[in-house]
């Protein structure tokens, strides 16, 4: 049994000054791909985000679980976009059965 934090949010698509800056929040979170055209070719290259770096399990949308040790992190994260997200944030002990069942999804396993 591992300590966790399960944390579900929601956007306040209102409070966004534009399209570009919500988008910044969710690659800022969830990282993205970037696809350059040169020379005829095309390149992509991964730019990471926040839960890229941070072991985590992703539930459904907007809702995931990160490790205790991490939570600072997500926090600070959250902090900075508090005026235009909206978080919950609950305690949880994941079992060590549902670790070895994520171990196989993309996800990374909490420690």
């Amino acid at each position: 049994m591992k300590r966790a934090a399960l944390i579900s949010f929601d956007i306040c698509s209102a409070k966004f000054e534009s399209n570009s800056e919500r988008n910044r929040f969710f690659r800022g979170l969830y990282g993205w791909n970037q696809r350059v055209r040169s020379g005829g070719k095309v390149y992509e290259y991964r730019r990471e985000g926040l839960l890229d770096t941070i072991p985590h399990i992703k539930v459904d949308d907007s809702v995931f679980i990160v490790a205790q040790k991490a939570l600072d992190e997500v926090m600070e994260y959250f902090e900075k976009w508090r005026e235009k997200v909206n978080y919950k944030l609950l305690h949880v002990i994941v079992s060590d059965r549902l670790l070895e069942e994520k171990k196989r999804w993309r996800e990374i396993k909490i420690r």
